[in-house]
């Protein structure tokens, strides 16, 4: 049968004051418990090689660039929301720490499903031994897998369909034109309270709407609320020109960009690969070649993926060859984390709300540890 449910462990209480121990490990333990900066200080002590340094560079560099005044823009694509990013993407976006977002639409939608019908969604830890049948089943339930987790057809699609194909249809009669995103904004601030399965706490897609974040959801279509929009469209009953084009996306990215890039600039935190990324970061070389105005280069630039370099692959292309594209400068920092997004980013997430709550700690551990980093470092001839 399948291994079906959500198995939950019981958490132990952070910061319970551990038991003595011979050498004076438990005094040790005990004083890294009551450190407002443990996951700071926990990178800048055991990330210091291969994928983990990489890490903790990038890290460092984006506190320097947000503690100096710049701005991030995030693109996210995968699974993100599914997965629950949201859990520390929520409070980072109303710390301040992200400024802007380009989304697909799966990530766009599946926050909101969170939201809704988090207590429904049903967990599978063993499908890496999952046969042809087993997921057969997992169909005859009405659940839609995503690698280990599965969202439900009935308490999230059409759950939110109910409130959002009769926004569509207004929008029709009107006759108004908005942005894709501009419905689910709308949509998740409106909703009541009482429909809340899961945490509002955690809501990336909510505290964007909250600050109404600027953001662009590229590729729109390819989601299931985009086939639900497009079946609308067949029968008649919606309008394909209520909802903006991606053409239309561009042209306010070009308008976002100018505004978020003043002062120290804004940086690039890429989850994943392909139009997530590709769209938003193509705005400097098309406002520079295209609209031949001046524009600042993107100020930062990060990449999680486990994608390689192979076949013209984009999702795996090294920072260096944007240089090439007028994406990137040879100065801009530049990382890539060939990691697990689930891993590394919220790891760097509370990392970085702990080094926005104790800057000047955040700034001590991280002098010290370059200024350790520095030793070891080759010196290129």
């Amino acid at each position: 049968g399948l291994s079906g449910g959500a198995r939950e462990s019981r958490a132990r209480k952070i910061g319970a004051r551990p038991r003595s121990a011979a050498g004076g490990c438990g005094k040790h333990l005990a004083l890294m418990s009551t450190h407002a900066l443990p996951i700071l200080e926990f990178v800048a002590r055991n990330y210091k090689n291969f994928n983990s340094r990489s890490t903790r560079d990038a890290l460092f560099a984006y506190w320097d660039h947000v503690r100096s005044g710049g701005r991030m823009y995030w693109a996210v694509a995968g699974a993100m929301s599914s997965a629950q990013l949201g859990i520390t993407l929520a409070p980072a976006i109303r710390a301040g720490l992200v400024h802007g977002l380009s989304v697909t639409g799966a990530n766009l939608e599946e926050s909101l499903f969170r939201l809704v019908a988090h207590h429904s969604y049903k967990d599978f830890p063993e499908y890496r031994y999952f046969t042809k049948e087993h997921d057969t089943q997992i169909l005859a339930q009405r659940m839609r897998r995503v690698t280990d987790t599965s969202i439900p057809e009935d308490e999230a699609f059409r759950a939110v369909e109910k409130f959002l194909v009769p926004m569509w249809i207004e929008a029709t009669k009107n006759g108004e034109r908005r942005f894709w995103h501009e419905y689910f904004y709308d949509l998740v601030k409106r909703l009541p309270k009482r429909l809340f399965e899961g945490d509002p706490n955690e809501c990336w897609l909510l505290a964007a709407a909250e600050k109404n974040l600027p953001i662009v959801v590229p590729g729109h279509e390819d989601s299931t609320f985009g086939n639900i929009f497009a079946s609308h469209v067949k029968t008649g009953e919606c309008s394909a020109s209520i909802v903006k084009s991606g053409i239309e996306y561009m042209a306010q990215l070009y308008d976002d960009y100018r505004v978020l890039s003043k002062g120290k600039g804004i940086g690039f935190f890429q989850i994943g690969g392909g139009i997530a990324g590709d769209f938003p970061i193509c705005v400097v070389p098309s406002i520079k070649y295209d609209l031949q105005e001046p524009v600042k280069p993107w100020a930062y630039f990060c990449q999680i993926s486990d994608s390689t370099t192979s076949y013209g692959s984009y999702s795996g292309a090294t920072p260096n060859e944007k240089i090439t594209w007028d994406k990137l400068t040879q100065d801009t920092p530049m990382f890539v984390v060939e990691s697990d997004a689930t891993i590394v980013v919220p790891l760097m997430l509370q990392a970085l709300l702990e080094m926005q709550a104790d800057p000047k700690g955040a700034d001590a551990i991280v002098k010290a540890s370059r200024a350790l980093t520095k030793k070891s470092l080759a010196k290129a001839k």
